[in-house]
């Protein structure tokens, strides 16, 4: 299964751009994903328990530019449901869980079925599934245990937040007011790996406060070997809340399995 399926059907599968995978430490409320920020950080998360999400995705990498109608549903904490579709043809679904990671390509009719770890060597990035809740959802994630984060305040009350992950420098960029994260780079100065998440559009959503939810995100990722890989995908409908979704799987007969 090539790349830029992969690309297409999750949104481009990048939690960061460390050379190994690193666990990390962090505090959260009872039951919940949503961390508990440092006091000295004002961000705010998200807590609806399922999301449903529709609009496009644009991807360009090498060369290549594939645009799709991107459906995204998840249950927090549990599951990523993504499905990429063209001219109301579905090409690629994907089912991502805490443990295993699921992939039919319907144009190829083939299918995965596996770990992060094939994911991690295809892209030569560590995948996980709580890096791409957070990418996908656009939340905070506290610095590790035993790290203190370098916390700036910019013009207009925005927070600079930046820490050391392993081989990796993280830093964000926390919203005045909301405490929503604004942007997120993940940079590796040995490797020349860099990665870039803008986030915009922000909008309340119903049933969620004062919470908003980015409507738009840019992603940009910059590998020596590889050039800058490119993926905006931007919602036109977006529902949050505790009803219930499902989040089908099935793969067809006759479909050859990738390894």
């Amino acid at each position: 299964m090539n790349k830029l399926t992969l690309l297409v059907a999750l949104g481009l599968l990048l939690g960061s751009c460390a050379r190994k995978a690193v666990p990390t430490a962090s505090t959260t409320g009872p039951g919940t994903s949503v961390p508990v920020a440092e006091s000295t950080v004002r961000a705010t998360n998200t807590t609806f328990t399922f999301l449903n999400a529709k609009g496009k995705a644009q991807i360009s990498l090498k060369g290549n530019k594939q645009g799709a109608n991107l459906a995204l549903r998840m249950r927090r904490d549990s599951i990523i449901w993504v499905s990429a579709s063209l001219a109301g043809i579905e090409g690629v679904r994907a089912v991502l869980t805490h443990d295993s990671v699921r992939v039919i390509n319907r144009l190829e009719k083939t299918y995965f079925s596996g770990g992060y770890d094939y994911l991690s060597k295809l892209l030569n990035v560590p995948v996980s599934f709580a890096q791409m809740q957070a990418l996908l959802l656009g939340d905070y994630v506290p610095a590790p245990a035993g790290t203190t984060p370098t916390v700036t305040t910019e013009e207009a009350g925005r927070q600079r937040v930046v820490y050391p992950l392993a081989d990796v420098v993280i830093e964000r960029l926390l919203q005045a007011g909301t405490g929503r994260v604004q942007q997120l780079k993940v940079s590796d100065e040995a490797t020349k790996r860099n990665l870039t998440v803008d986030y915009t559009d922000f909008r309340p959503l119903e049933e969620q406060g004062s919470v908003s939810f980015a409507h738009a995100t840019f992603i940009q990722a910059q590998q020596p070997e590889a050039g800058v890989a490119t993926a905006a995908i931007n919602y036109s409908k977006v529902n949050a809340g505790r009803e219930r979704l499902a989040f089908p799987f099935s793969v067809p007969k006759g479909y050859k399995r990738q390894k």
